[in-house]
């Protein structure tokens, strides 16, 4: 990919972002009522202030969980050649299965796992 082709798809991405904005602008009527900028959970109206804080917890909990699901991503071009590849490619997911774990170990250690 040289760099004519760059550029090319970064104006198109440019051009296609900027006419969807334009074109919502220019066809879409805009509300003024208030009712529209209160917050909205679950079809309960909110009583007191809606700015609270959450406990880091839960983010570190959903965030071990997106990394953990991530790698599965890279099971699956292992599992189309292990076939083809043989040993190697067994040692290989045996070692990365390893280095998992040993985050899931230092995740537990940590208490990123448990649910508050």
């Amino acid at each position: 990919m040289g760099p004519i082709t760059l550029l090319i798809l970064t104006l198109a991405a440019i051009v296609f972002s900027a006419g969807g904005i334009l074109v919502s602008k220019l066809f879409v009527k805009g509300s003024t009522n208030p009712q529209k900028g209160e917050t909205y959970e679950c079809g309960v109206p909110t009583i007191g202030t809606t700015w609270m804080q959450f406990q880091v917890g839960y983010y570190l909990f959903a965030l071990v969980f997106l990394i953990f699901d991530v790698e599965l991503v890279f099971l699956y071009p292992w599992a189309t050649v292990v076939k083809e590849i043989g040993w190697p490619a067994f040692v290989d997911i045996l070692i990365f299965f390893f280095i998992l774990f040993l985050g899931f170990l230092y995740a537990h250690k940590k208490g990123a796992l448990k649910w508050i």
